[in-house]
């Protein structure tokens, strides 16, 4: 996976290097963002419904997150626009940024539950 750009809008400065090396999403904060960084809107490329409800359900997890909703802009368009608003304790950003790491984390975890269950009856079905 590639680090594509980051596209921000201009009353929002802090809004650099949303995504770390090792992502191939594009994200961009969209225009309407707040100035103090609590509400904004985000545009990611190549994404859909299956990322669009993990990630929205997993952020509204978070307690400082007051809302959080995505859409598809057209059933014809490869992207989804999430929209995350936030108490102020933290930034739409820092929200956006946690949800990614814990619906990371959630998919590591389904994983390995997975891979350890698919052992354990490859095993046992060795010995009968």
């Amino acid at each position: 996976m590639t680090t594509q750009d980051v596209e921000m809008s201009e009353n929002v400065p802090q809004f650099t290097n949303l995504i770390q090396d090792g992502t191939d999403a594009e994200i961009r904060v969209l225009p309407g963002a707040a100035e103090d960084g609590s509400a904004a809107s985000f545009e990611i490329l190549n994404e859909d419904h299956t990322l669009g409800n993990s990630l929205r359900y997993v952020i509204m997890k978070n307690p400082e997150v007051e809302f959080c909703g995505y859409s598809i802009p057209h059933p014809s368009e490869d992207k989804i626009n999430i929209r995350i608003q936030t108490y102020g304790k933290v930034t739409a950003i820092e929200a956006l940024k946690k949800g990614l790491d814990d619906l990371m984390d959630l998919c590591d975890v389904v994983s390995e539950k997975f891979t350890a269950a698919k052992d354990a009856y490859g095993k046992q079905a060795e010995d009968e």
